[in-house]
């Protein structure tokens, strides 16, 4: 299988390509990244792309299945504009690019809460974006819905504090459902849903999410 991928570089992303590069079903593993990065494998094909410029790479959007994980915060964007640019507006040509190419695997990391009438602007963009892929009717098309990840060395402060105040009330046995989930754990869980015959759509959050890596929440 040719396994195509793009937010190779955040936390999720890093842990799919690995698992990738380490899953014998899967032959090549191409990555479109925005700089070079310094990984070499026999498998991994790096692309290094202007996003704006789809003309340059949308010929290059061809596989089994296209794994979306890409995302930014306000913060490191600058702006909702650009948060808007990375995770709706690359996101969604990357999807269209693999749908008009043939490429018939879609697996989609959105977020819980996501809705295209939420009053969050964060939860809006997912829920516009999970709306606008569902559109382009790919046969096999997976969306996850995690909670908040736990992401190895992350430097996002208000979201560590958020993992650690949601990991002490789960102790106290209150919202197992909003567990915090490893970023590994939903990386597997991408990759055994693409070899999964599930036609249509398939929306995973939670416990699902656990159950799909063939894993067990604590």
């Amino acid at each position: 299988m040719h396994a195509l991928v793009i937010g190779a570089t955040g936390a999720t992303g890093k842990d799919l390509v690995e698992l990738l590069l380490q899953d014998v079903s899967f032959e090549q593993v191409d990555i479109f990244v925005r700089r070079s990065l310094d990984i070499r494998h026999d498998k991994l094909k790096i692309h290094v792309i202007d996003f704006d410029k789809p003309e340059e790479w949308v010929h290059l959007v061809k596989g089994y299945v296209l794994f979306s994980c890409l995302g930014t915060t306000i913060k490191a964007a600058g702006s909702k504009g650009n948060q808007w640019k990375v995770d709706y507006g690359y996101q969604y040509e990357f999807a269209k690019a693999a749908r008009e190419n043939g490429v018939e695997r879609y697996v989609l990391v959105s977020a819980d809460f996501a809705s295209p009438k939420a009053r969050s602007f964060y939860s809006r963009m997912k829920g516009k974006l999970e709306e606008a892929v569902i559109e382009l009717v790919f046969p096999y098309i997976t969306i996850f819905n995690p909670p908040i990840l736990e992401r190895k060395n992350s430097d996002r402060v208000m979201e560590n504090l958020g993992l650690k105040a949601i990991q002490l009330i789960n102790k106290a046995g209150i919202l197992r459902s909003q567990q915090p989930l490893p970023t590994e754990i939903l990386a597997q869980a991408m990759i055994n849903s693409a070899q999964k015959d599930d036609k249509g759509l398939t929306a995973l959050k939670g416990k699902a999410i656990w159950e799909r890596a063939g894993a067990n929440a604590n």
